[in-house]
């Protein structure tokens, strides 16, 4: 795989990776900003009112038959949160040109249309088609809602939010329901012409074209795009344990069965520094693999957990613990969370846990390489980091981590928030 990034415009880049492998094509556009509470949500609908119709193509039915013209091709609105910046736009997957059945090119065409799709949107009076933005807005608060219904996902919402009370990071991707309930036509439209100027924009493909070639089809697609001098650029905030004695936070529900999420500060470790590579194999070795500590002893050994693991915010030096537990259990699964976490602070791993941790993490990243939608969402990663890094050269420092070196990563971590979700008293 060959991987170029340029600028098409001022603040408008591309990223290419060229390739063979695969048999479609996949093509991506973000526009990057700042995550705010302000603005999350306007940002959240902007790429699902665009979806709805355009110009030449006003409704879905038309969107759909052009998409079809593209040998059955997709694009579909996306929003995402890389460390406290907001990445919204579309995703868009189609035949490669290498396999069209009269060898003709499809690349332009589904270029042309995702130009079309944020250039060019279905209007009435000079602002967005008023029951698109009623549709979809009722579309994005149901979203919102709907997120306490995972109480997973919604005990680490609720973890996140408490360890970073009044940072950008403690933002919902979606952001709330007042503000999302509140957007109208006119504020949805002046929020678009706003980051169509300031934003800074992602462009990626994967496929086997020329680089050259997806630059002039993205550059003639994008032609009308206003720009200003202005750019919205995020910068990830770090900070460290205040050394206080760690927050407790209890909330209950009519829940079936605990959630014990805790909430760790890295010391500082984040994807920019050089021990990283370190706490990665420190996390995978805790929690975050089938082989981990926290799944073989917490979970299978004593069964204080239905499930528990850990995962890293790589530019916000986070590591959280996810666990389901029986509301009975949370003090021992909590003791029990933290002995296994001073067992690697203390090095007890055996060689077969350090090992497999790292055959476990350089396999997931090699599988990326053969996964397109995974691969854009590295690189999207990469790039909110301001990273050129790829997949093989991490996987080469995986490789030389030492037992020593995930020891020395896991003293670093402090634990910052606990938060339990308790079932309703009586």
């Amino acid at each position: 795989m060959e991987v170029l990034r340029r600028e098409l415009f001022p603040g408008v880049w591309l990223r290419t990776v060229h390739t063979n492998k695969f048999k479609s094509s996949y093509l991506s556009l973000t526009l990057m900003v700042p995550l705010s509470a302000e603005t999350a949500s306007a940002n959240a609908l902007i790429p699902a009112v665009l979806r709805r119709g355009t110009e030449a193509h006003p409704d879905l039915e038309s969107l759909s038959a052009a998409l079809d013209e593209l040998y059955g091709g997709a694009i579909e609105p996306i929003v995402r949160k890389k460390g406290e910046t907001q990445c919204v736009g579309f995703a868009a997957s189609f035949l490669d040109d290498a396999y069209a059945l009269e060898g003709e090119p499809v690349l332009e065409g589904a270029a042309a249309l995702l130009g079309e799709l944020l250039l060019r949107p279905r209007t009435e009076k000079g602002m967005f088609y008023p029951d698109y933005v009623a549709g979809e807005r009722s579309n994005l608060v149901d979203r919102i809602r709907a997120q306490v219904n995972d109480k997973r996902y919604y005990a680490l919402s609720r973890l996140t939010q408490l360890m970073c009370q009044g940072e950008a990071f403690g933002v919902d991707k979606l952001g709330d329901e007042r503000r999302a309930a509140a957007l109208t036509p006119r504020k949805l439209w002046q929020r678009y012409q706003e980051l169509l100027s300031t934003a800074e924009i992602q462009l990626y493909y994967c496929g086997s074209a020329a680089p050259d070639r997806v630059a002039a089809a993205l550059s003639a697609a994008l032609s009308g795009l206003p720009r200003s001098e202005e750019r919205l650029e995020a910068d990830c905030e770090v900070r460290l344990h205040a050394g206080a004695e760690p927050r407790l936070e209890e909330e209950r529900m009519d829940v079936t069965q605990g959630k014990l999420a805790l909430g760790f500060r890295t010391g500082g470790i984040t994807c920019w520094e050089e021990d990283y590579p370190a706490l990665v194999m420190c996390n995978a070795v805790f929690g975050a693999t089938p082989l981990s500590k926290l799944f073989l002893n917490v979970r299978e050994k004593r069964s204080l957990c239905y499930y528990a693991s850990s995962n890293l915010e790589k530019m916000k030096g986070l590591l959280l613990v996810s666990s389901g537990i029986e509301f009975g259990q949370y003090q021992q699964a909590r003791d029990e969370i933290l002995a296994q976490l001073e067992a690697v602070r203390r090095g007890e791993i055996e060689e077969w846990e350090l090992e497999g941790a790292r055959r476990t993490l350089i396999g997931g990243h090699l599988s990326t390489l053969d996964d397109q939608s995974r691969l854009e969402e590295f690189w999207l990663g990469q790039t909110a980091a301001g990273l050129d890094t790829g997949i093989e050269e991490l996987v080469e420092r995986l490789k030389t981590v030492t037992r020593e070196q995930v020891a020395a990563a896991a003293q670093k971590l402090e634990l910052d928030t606990v938060y339990f979700l308790n079932g309703k008293e009586g």
